[in-house]
């Protein structure tokens, strides 16, 4: 079940809402709590059913390691770290049986020239994003950040069904303290308005944007395997592709923050203009801000952040990348996508560092250079980024290998497909909203949300906003539902 189907948006969203308050007003907050954790797992059972008992297991199994976490410490035991490491161990021992069992195996079949076979294994959905969140819950625990343990918060925690299949990634001190609040089991005019122009928002990125410009993409890559492309062809498909990911990706995060604000739950930002960004760690400071954040807590400041000197640092950046990289599928064409970033990563590290030293504090220059300057940095930050989606998105490193040589002319022979002038009119147009737009949080929590504040808007123009929004809603969820939907690119990971 897809956010933007119609069984969703028809059925299963205004059931869940509707029965959350009214099992709240009637049996308590626990109750609806409850409600909420069952009406999540059956939003991941319409997927695959059959994964149900593996996210149930894991919940109950990290909720019983952290409360012996918790009462191990408390009791001053050296068998709270045993505790801690045996628990991730777990946590990574499945993760890594369903999602990179077959890529090890192919792998060692690669390189010894030999054919292993594969194991007949079904990807979880969303096990990468379960399974960080809970981990991150356990270090938390060990550090004495968790005094929360009430089992049913804890589950709804991780099995909320506006972030389950794709993040965020969650920390408990956002969403816990949340559930145990006694307004959200109240509707409330304003959330519900908020979360509707959130979900507006979101469903237009993902239906009238980014899956318009999918099957350019798609052509593209489909295309380069076996058929030479001329630069224009191949500049076409990975522009697609950059813009598709971009409005596939925002419009997912957008459409989880409204749905979350729905029932009173603000869930954390997870994306914030990144191709607006003057450098690469801009960038990865507003893409994914969840998991670039997680990355950073979890693995690039326990491997020793930049404690140890620069080239200690730079290690710990390239392998922090390619395991962000690998973390995204398991392909080597992800682990050259986290690899190349992590390189981009060590050059601006290194650029800071070297024009820091040679240019003295204070130095400027006008306005104009100051201008150009700053449109340089992000259009050589957009571009570093470009190249490293084409391996991102590429089934295999030589299709990504052939794109990359297409897209600068190497080896292109005459006579090689080309791209319709007609085609480049949306990519420019999407393109410029993604470089100069203004994003989401600033538009609903900025303008919209101010304009909901004033005292004539709380009434009479409240529900007229609320009531366009709903009849948009219907709209775009009629026109889902007269084609083929497709899924959210981050449902893959």
């Amino acid at each position: 079940m897809l956010f933007t189907s119609g069984e969703f948006i028809f059925v299963y969203l205004p059931l869940v809402l509707v029965t959350f308050f009214v099992v709240a007003r009637l049996l308590g907050h626990r109750a609806a709590a409850f409600w909420l954790v069952v009406a999540s797992l059956a939003f991941y059972g319409d997927w695959r059913w059959q994964h149900v008992p593996l996210l149930v297991a894991s919940v109950v199994a990290n909720y019983f390691f952290g409360y012996g976490i918790l009462r191990a410490r408390a009791a001053g035991s050296p068998a709270a770290r045993r505790l801690l490491v045996t628990a991730i161990a777990a946590n990574l021992a499945v993760l890594a049986y369903f999602k990179y069992a077959n890529f090890f195996v192919r792998s060692v079949s690669a390189v010894s020239g030999t054919h292993l076979g594969t194991f007949d294994i079904l990807l979880p959905l969303g096990i990468s994003f379960f399974t960080f969140t809970q981990i991150a819950y356990l270090v938390d625990v060990h550090a004495g950040k968790v005094v929360e343990r009430n089992p049913i918060h804890y589950a709804l925690f991780v099995t909320y069904f506006p972030h389950l299949i794709a993040g965020p990634v969650l920390h408990h001190a956002e969403m816990m303290p949340q559930f145990a609040r006694a307004e959200i089991y109240r509707a409330q005019a304003r959330n519900m308005t908020l979360g509707l122009a959130y979900f507006s928002m979101g469903l237009v990125k993902k239906i009238l944007v980014a899956d318009s410009v999918a099957p350019l993409a798609d052509a593209a890559f489909g295309q380069v395997a076996s058929t030479a492309l001329s630069a224009s062809a191949a500049w076409l498909g990975v522009l697609a592709y950059t813009l598709q990911i971009y409005f596939d990706f925002s419009g997912y995060s957008d459409m989880a923050i409204g749905l979350s604000l729905l029932f009173g739950v603000r869930l954390p930002y997870n994306f914030n203009s990144p191709y607006q960004a003057h450098n690469i760690s801009e960038f990865w400071r507003r893409w994914h801000m969840t998991l670039s954040r997680f990355l950073r807590d979890y693995l690039y400041v326990p491997l020793g952040g930049n404690r140890h000197g620069r080239l200690r640092r730079y290690i710990n950046l390239l392998a922090t990348m390619l395991l962000g990289g690998l973390w995204h599928g398991a392909s080597w064409t992800f682990v050259i996508w986290g690899g190349l970033h992590g390189i981009y990563l060590i050059i601006n590290h290194a650029w800071q560092w070297l024009w820091g030293r040679v240019s003295p504090e204070g130095n400027s220059v006008g306005p104009f250079w100051s201008a150009v300057t700053r449109s340089a940095s992000v259009a050589l930050t957009l571009l570093c980024v470009i190249v490293a989606w084409t391996f991102f998105r590429a089934p295999t490193f030589d299709a990504a290998f052939r794109m990359v040589c297409s897209m600068f002319g190497i080896g292109t022979p005459s006579g090689a497909a080309t791209a319709a002038p007609a085609s480049f009119v949306w990519i420019t147009v999407f393109g410029l909203i993604a470089l100069m737009g203004k994003n989401s949080q600033q538009l609903i929590d900025g303008y919209f949300a101010g304009a909901l504040d004033r005292p004539l808007a709380r009434g009479e123009l409240q529900t007229a906003f609320c009531g366009a929004m709903v009849v948009g809603i219907f709209l775009l969820g009629a026109i889902t539902a007269s084609r083929d939907v497709t899924e959210f690119i981050y449902f893959n990971f």
